[in-house]
């Protein structure tokens, strides 16, 4: 994401007469390992993308909310007395959600004209919604001269979404979006909030590779999983009271409780249980140089999240084929809830390029969808390019 994208200053003159008062560039996000653990409460590795979303704002007089959307072409306008109760068009929610949060925790301000663009690619499991929370909320914080902790600017983001979206995901994609830093992932403890940033070997590469199945965990199956993942809890709670949440669970307990549980939920907390480790096991990989290592772990995260979890599909599963058969390519997984979306594949540097393009090639030809590829390297977090 370059340092000012997009004539966006100059976009917002032409809509709203004058130029803004503060611009902010917010990443995506995507996920190398630990997929469904967030909201067990347990570890993930995200990174901050070098894709993102831009946001320009200005103070308005009048009490309203209004925002441009340039690449939906769609608009919306509130009062700021009528933010809640949820109302508007899915992606103003969460902008209207931002502001009622920020004014109700004393975060004043007299009205705003927002402008949002980017390049971060919609619904293919990038965090577009917490790009586009996060990003609105540090440009109308420094509107109003507040100043909020990274992780708290990350707790509003995620009450924006449960709340005024509706989808009740974990905290890992606004924290990753709060607190990226360029050239790391990050290994976040979902339950303390700690992040330890673990160095991204120079010599290697994100390959993102977008299915064409549009994803949207408010419609999908992700409740029934988060909903499945309690219910074992509430289960295993019974032979085990120190159990706050799946990230408590050993293997041992499992093998010892499968009387207890049912099949479906007894495969649900085998993939967090197992995932769990293997994030852990790959931070140790990545800190050694043993990418060969984090790619088998990346690889076997597919298939649990395929066999246990089921969260897989024909399109993810054929493009993580397509990235293990290239040349340079140490492993593959799908990124984010799955559903659609799409993959990430750890790939030599020198080889990004023609393994983006050949797994593009062998996609559209055996599953009749064009697809998109984008070569990353960890990003910083949200960040204010123009602070008043």
């Amino acid at each position: 994401m370059p340092q000012v994208p997009f004539p966006l200053e100059e976009t917002f003159r032409r809509h709203f007469g004058v130029p803004p008062e503060v611009v902010v560039l917010s990443p995506g996000r995507v996920n190398l390992i630990g997929e469904h653990t967030d909201y067990n409460e347990g570890w993930v590795l995200p990174a901050a993308l070098d894709l993102g979303t831009a946001v320009a704002v200005r103070r308005r007089p009048d009490g309203r909310l209004r925002t441009v959307a340039l690449r939906l072409a769609a608009t919306d306008e509130v009062a700021l007395a009528e933010l809640r109760p949820p109302r508007g068009p899915t992606w103003s929610r969460y902008v209207r959600g931002v502001a009622a949060l920020l004014l109700e925790a004393g975060c004043v301000f007299p009205g705003a004209d927002l402008l949002i663009d980017g390049d971060l690619p919609l619904e293919a499991g990038l965090s577009s919604s917490a790009s586009l929370e996060l990003g609105v909320a540090l440009a109308l914080a420094a509107l109003a001269g507040c100043s909020i902790e990274r992780r708290a600017l990350a707790r509003l983001g995620q009450q924006a979404e449960h709340d005024f979206a509706g989808v009740p995901c974990g905290i890992m994609d606004q924290m990753a979006v709060a607190l990226g830093k360029a050239g790391h992932a990050l290994l976040l403890d979902c339950r303390t909030l700690e992040i330890e940033p673990v160095p991204f070997p120079p010599e290697a590469r994100l390959l993102i590779v977008d299915s064409g199945v549009p994803r949207s965990l408010a419609a999908s199956a992700y409740r029934e999983r988060r909903a499945e993942c309690e219910e074992a809890v509430r289960r295993l709670q019974a032979l085990y009271p120190q159990v706050r949440a799946l990230r408590d669970v050993t293997p041992e307990m499992l093998a010892e409780a499968q009387a207890a549980l049912p099949e479906n939920l007894r495969r649900r907390a085998r993939h967090v249980v197992n995932e769990n480790r293997r994030v852990l096991d790959s931070v140790a990989a990545l800190r050694s140089g043993d990418l060969e290592a984090f790619g088998r772990l990346m690889d076997a995260s597919h298939e649990s999240l395929r066999g246990d979890f089921e969260v897989s599909g024909p399109e993810l599963d054929l493009l993580v084929e397509c990235a293990r058969r290239m040349p340079g390519v140490w492993g593959a997984r799908l990124t984010g809830a799955g559903f659609g979306g799409s993959i990430i594949a750890l790939v030599e540097a020198e080889q990004a390029g023609p393994a983006s393009e050949g797994i593009l090639e062998e996609y559209r030809r055996k599953g009749g969808r064009p697809g998109r590829a984008w070569v990353c390297m960890p990003a910083e977090g949200v960040r204010l390019v123009n602070p008043p």
